[in-house]
C-alpha cells in the first residue's frame, strides 16, 4: 500500500491507497491555530504528535510500503542541535516579517529578488519571518536546522533533511530557475544557509523509517518516505494537470487557479497582479491565482438568504445547495457581482476592495442573486485565466476538484463564461492522490504518474459551453472588467 499524508494548516491527513489506485481509507487529525495579540502561530510540536497519530492508525491496518509527505507552504520549525523545537511558528497570515522585507529590498533589490525567486517580496515569505525570529528571539542562536512542513516531517521520519523545489519556492529565497537556494539573498539577511534542507525534485526518496519511529508505531518493518510536494502542486498532480494549456479549478472556501507554463515569466508586473510561480515537473512551472471567494461567497448566501430552507433541508437530509441550484434559470441573470466578500487577490491583490451588486430590479428573485454570485466567480475566473494565458499559452482545459466541482449548474456556468471545457473530477481527495502517485511511483508501485492519477481522478463529466449563453457572457463580462474601478472609484 501507498500512503499519502497532507499536513495543513488546521490539521492532516493520511489517505492509503493500494497497489491498483483504489482509495482505501483516509484518517484525519485536527490541531489548533494560536492567534493572539496579533499573531497568528502554530505549533509543530502539536503538528508532529498529530502526524504520528495518524500514522499508527494507519499502519495498524494497512502494511505501508511508500509514505508521500505534503504541506502547506512558508511556516517552518526552528530546531537546536538536538532537534528539540525552539519556538512556536509563524504563519502566512501572521503580520510580522515587513521591515525585514524592506530591509533585505532595500539591500537586493525587488525586482531582482522577484526574478529570482518568482514570487513578489512579501513579509508572508519564510525569509522575512526567520529575519525577524533573528533579530526579536534569543531562542534563534540556539537554531541549527530551520524547516517546512514537509521537510520537518521527512526529517522527523527518517533523520534526512530534504525538501521539494515547489516547498522552498515558497521561502522567498530559492532561486526556482537553478533550483537552488540564494547565496546572496542568504548573505544579505545574515542567515546561515546550512540550516536549510536539501532542495530536491518532488517523488524524491529520503529513506525508511529510523528505529525509533518503528518502536514508537509498534510495527516490525520499515517503510520509505518520500518527498511530496507544496499542497497546491500535489493538487495540480493528482488532477492530471501536467502540461501548458491546462489548468486546475481547485474551489473551496477559497478558489485556486493554477496553470502550467512552459518558462517562467519576466515581466515584474506580472508579479505585480500578486501571481506566484513555483518549479513544476519536467522542468516546468506551477503559477497560482487565487480568489478569497469561491464557495464562501455561496455559503454567505445560503446562511443568509436560505436559512430556513437550509435547516429544513438538513433535517429531510436534502443538500441546501442542491435545492438552491434546482431553482437556477437556464439564461444568464444579467446581475453583475464582483464578488470580493473578503477582499480581491489577483490580479488586484486589494484587501481593501468590496463585494458591490449591479443590475437588481424589483424583478430579481434570491435565486438570481444566487445565480449571479456563480456568474462573478465565473467572471473573475475568467479575467484570471486570460492574464495569466499571456505567459503561459493558450489554456484549453480546466480540471474541477473541490466542493465546487459537484455543482453541475456551477461548472457550466463557468464553462459558457470562459468558453472552455471544464472536466470535474470525482476524487475528493485530490491532493493526497497527488502525493500518493509520486510516492508510489518513486518505489515502483506504480508505472507512472499519469496513467495512476488517471485512475485516481476518475472523470465524473465534462461540461463543453454552450454557444448563445458564451456569447451572452462575452458581452456581460465586458462590463464587469471595468466593475472593479468604478467600485474603487466610489470608496
Amino acid at each position: 500500500f501507498s500512503a499519502g499524508l497532507d499536513i495543513g494548516t488546521t490539521g492532516c491527513k493520511i489517505a492509503v491507497y493500494d497497489e491498483n489506485a483504489n482509495l482505501c481509507q483516509t484518517y484525519y487529525e485536527e490541531y489548533d491555530v494560536v492567534r493572539s495579540g496579533g499573531q497568528h502561530e502554530i505549533d509543530f510540536a502539536v503538528v508532529k504528535s498529530g502526524v504520528m497519530r495518524l500514522l499508527a492508525r494507519a499502519t495498524s491496518e494497512y502494511h505501508i510500503d511508500a509514505l508521500g509527505v505534503t504541506s502547506f507552504g512558508e511556516t517552518f520549525a526552528l530546531l537546536d542541535e538536538n532537534d528539540n523545537i525552539l519556538c512556536r511558528s509563524m504563519l502566512y497570515t501572521d503580520p510580522r516579517g515587513e521591515d525585514e522585507r524592506l530591509s533585505l529590498c532595500e539591500v537586493i533589490g525587488e525586482e531582482k529578488l522577484t526574478k529570482l525567486t518568482g514570487v513578489k517580496p512579501h513579509s508572508m515569505y519564510s525569509i522575512y519571518k526567520i529575519m525577524w525570529l533573528a533579530r526579536h528571539n534569543d531562542n534563534f542562536k540556539k537554531a541549527k536546522r530551520i524547516l517546512l512542513g514537509e521537510d520537518f516531517i521527512v526529517y522527523t521520519l527518517t533523520g534526512v533533511a530534504q525538501i521539494d523545489y515547489s516547498l522552498a519556492a515558497r521561502t522567498g529565497a530559492f532561486d526556482v530557475v537553478k533550483k537552488t537556494w540564494i547565496d546572496e539573498v542568504f548573505d544579505k539577511a545574515e542567515i546561515d544557509m546550512a540550516m536549510m534542507s536539501k532542495p530536491v525534485l518532488a517523488g524524491t526518496i529520503a529513506g525508511d523509517i529510523t528505529d525509533s519511529v518503528m518502536t514508537e508505531l509498534n510495527i516490525d518493518y520499515k517503510f520509505a518516505v518520500v518527498n511530496g510536494c507544496h499542497d497546491q502542486v500535489a493538487g495540480m498532480i493528482g488532477s492530471g494537470v501536467f502540461d501548458c494549456g491546462s489548468a486546475m479549478d481547485g474551489t473551496g472556501t477559497v478558489e485556486c487557479i493554477p496553470v502550467v507554463m512552459d518558462n517562467l515569466p519576466t515581466d515584474v508586473q506580472f508579479y505585480d497582479c500578486g501571481y506566484s510561480v513555483v518549479p513544476y515537473l519536467d522542468g516546468k512551472f506551477a503559477c497560482y491565482a487565487l480568489s478569497y471567494t469561491g464557495g464562501a461567497t455561496l455559503k454567505w448566501f445560503r446562511d443568509n438568504f436560505f436559512e430556513s430552507e437550509s435547516e429544513k433541508a438538513l433535517r429531510e437530509g436534502k443538500n441546501a445547495y442542491a435545492l438552491l441550484d434546482s431553482s437556477v434559470k437556464t439564461e444568464p441573470s444579467e446581475i453583475l457581482v464582483l464578488p470580493h466578500f473578503a477582499g480581491a487577490c489577483t490580479p488586484y491583490m486589494d484587501m481593501e476592495s468590496k463585494a458591490a451588486f449591479v443590475g437588481i430590479t424589483l424583478e430579481t428573485t434570491k435565486f438570481d442573486i444566487y445565480k449571479a454570485l456563480m456568474e462573478g466567480t465565473s467572471y473573475e475566473m475568467r479575467l484570471n485565466f486570460e492574464l495569466l494565458e499571456k505567459a503561459s499559452g493558450k489554456i484549453h482545459e480546466i480540471r474541477a476538484t473541490g466542493g465546487g466541482a459537484t455543482s453541475d449548474v456551477w461548472l457550466q456556468i463557468k464553462a459558457d463564461v470562459s468558453g472552455i471545457s471544464l472536466t470535474a473530477l470525482g476524487c475528493k481527495e485530490i491532493g493526497a492522490a497527488g502525493t500518493v502517485a509520486l510516492a508510489g511511483c518513486a518505489i515502483g508501485i506504480y508505472d507512472n504518474l499519469e496513467s495512476t492519477v488517471g485512475k485516481m481522478a476518475n472523470v465524473r463529466k465534462v461540461y463543453e459551453p454552450n454557444a448563445d449563453r458564451h456569447e451572452i457572457y462575452n458581452k456581460l463580462y465586458k462590463s464587469y472588467c471595468g466593475l472593479y474601478d468604478a467600485v474603487k472609484g466610489l470608496r
